[in-house]
């Protein structure tokens, strides 16, 4: 039977395919992979790996974990707030089968996707060039504070090096007390005297 309409085949491939998010990292899980763990009140947990299932065994928060969904969001790394988000919210309500509601459906959910990978490229950018200009600001202030500190060490040179009331400059001072201090680290050379032979001693043959 060939297809009739205008819609491709590719449209109706993903009907049996149904996509989970990770527990712990959110992360998507396609059908075949992943762990399932059903607690005693009969929730369910789904984990992409052994490795998101060991740390929530381990009671570990995933806000405080770097590569996860939570620490990212919390820190202004991903998009929290857009209206694409709310496509990914599962809708368990029974609804009966409509063929051209069904179609529709699948163009919205390419068209949102589309959208979306627009919409985080663009946060993306926005983020990066944001940090590039905290980075160039925090430079700018580590070289104003550096400057800073020059002046005020050119200053006080300046103040040690004018004579006190006795004529002499601080810096004068410093540099003798100095010199003194080096001579007295100078190491100390003791003449020690020939040692003179024992006459008693046995002579060698």
């Amino acid at each position: 039977a060939s297809w009739q309409g205008d819609d491709p085949p590719s449209l109706f491939c993903a009907q049996e395919m149904r996509l989970e998010k990770c527990y712990f990292c959110s992360s998507t899980i396609y059908p075949g992979h992943g762990i399932a763990f059903i607690r005693n009140d009969a929730k369910i947990f789904r984990f992409c790996g052994s490795k998101c299932r060991k740390l929530f065994n381990a009671k570990r928060n995933p806000r405080k974990i770097r590569w996860t969904k939570a620490f990212r969001k919390l820190r202004g790394k991903e998009m929290t707030q857009d209206s694409t988000l709310d496509f990914e919210r599962r809708r368990n309500r029974p609804a009966r089968y409509d063929r051209e509601l069904y179609i529709k459906t699948l163009r919205a959910i390419k068209r949102v996707h589309q959208i979306h990978h627009r919409r985080n490229l663009q946060f993306y950018r926005e983020r990066i060039q944001n940090a590039k200009r905290w980075q160039a600001g925090c430079i700018e202030a580590k070289k104003k504070k550096l400057e800073l500190r020059d002046q005020q060490v050119e200053q006080r040179m300046a103040e040690a090096a004018q004579p006190n009331i006795l004529g002499e400059s601080l810096v004068d001072t410093l540099g003798a007390a100095q010199m003194e201090v080096e001579q007295e680290r100078q190491p100390v050379v003791l003449q020690t005297t020939p040692a003179v032979p024992n006459p008693f001693a046995p002579k060698k043959q």
